[in-house]
Formats: C-alpha cells, structure tokens, sequence
C-alpha cells in the first residue's frame, strides 16, 4: 500500500535520531565509579556518579570534579573525548582555581608560591587521612579535568567495619 510506503522513512528515522541521542550525551556525560576513600563521606568506594564534562573556565571552588591522575613522568596527552575507561582519574573537590590563594595549611612543598597559576588547578580530598591530592601532587593541569560530578547514580551499600563509628 502506498501508506505503509510513505511510513518507512520515519520508520527508519526514529532509531537513528536516539542512536544520535545517545550518542551526543556520551560525549557530554559519563558514569564514573568511586574507588577510594579520599571523598568519604560525601562519596564512598562503589558509588557511581554521573559527570558532566565540563572546560576549565567553568568550574567553581567547592565543586567536586573529576581530573585525570597524573603518571610519574607528567607527560599526558589530552584527555579524551569518548571512551574514558583506559584513564586513570581522581575524584576531588576544587580547591582553588588559577589565581586563586590556596587554603591555608595545604600549600605542598613542590608549590613554588601561594597563588594558583594560570592552567593549574588545586584540589583535596573530602577525608584528608586518605586522599592523594594536591597536597601531595601539587597543582593539577586544568586540561586533566573530566567534569564535574553533577549526581550519584548508584550509591554502594554502607560498610560499617570499613567505617566504624567513634564512641
């Protein structure tokens, strides 16, 4: 019938523009799961959260953001745009931004002043006894950033031996 042949094309349409769909969020959002302690208690090891890849001149002190660990050598090529499984990364809260003091009493001996530099990002972890982080590392290249955390999806199930309660 000459209907059922003028519905094809939108038959074929529909699946292409969620295939599309798909396709653009990916590249604006990921999942990442937690795997240390450094953010507890905001965050605990298995939560998955969702990211929002975002560029540097939008984030904000106190925001919690996703940034590629740095390896030994320092040479890293740019973060990627896809598929982000092959990266190492650490969830951290921003500290400070470029131009910005940083906070009393973190300033790690391989920081040369007491100003955020231009392209640098500063960043700790909610529980200081278990992050590795700026403190340790120093500043962070703002082109490591992934995005930051807009939610937890999945929280993992509390595990009071891990976290025992003082008292």
């Amino acid at each position: 019938t000459s209907e059922a042949l003028l519905m094809w094309p939108y038959a074929l349409a529909l699946p292409a523009c969620a295939v599309l769909a798909v396709l653009a969020l990916r590249q604006r959002f990921v999942i990442v799961t937690v795997t240390g302690d450094s953010m507890f208690p905001t965050l605990s090891p298995g939560d998955s959260v969702l990211v929002r890849r975002v560029r540097p001149g939008q984030l904000r002190r106190g925001q919690v953001a996703v940034v590629e660990m740095p390896d030994a050598g320092g040479d890293q090529p740019a973060p990627p745009r896809g598929a982000v499984r092959r990266h190492q990364w650490m969830i951290k809260r921003v500290a400070a931004l470029p131009g910005d003091p940083v906070p009393e009493g973190c300033l790690p001996e391989v920081a040369l002043g007491r100003l955020v530099p231009d392209g640098m990002l500063f960043v700790l972890g909610d529980n200081a006894t278990s992050s590795h982080d700026s403190r340790h590392l120093g500043y962070l290249p703002s082109e490591r950033l992934l995005g930051i955390v807009i939610r937890r999806v999945h929280a993992a199930p509390f595990d009071c031996t891990r976290y025992p309660t003082r008292g």
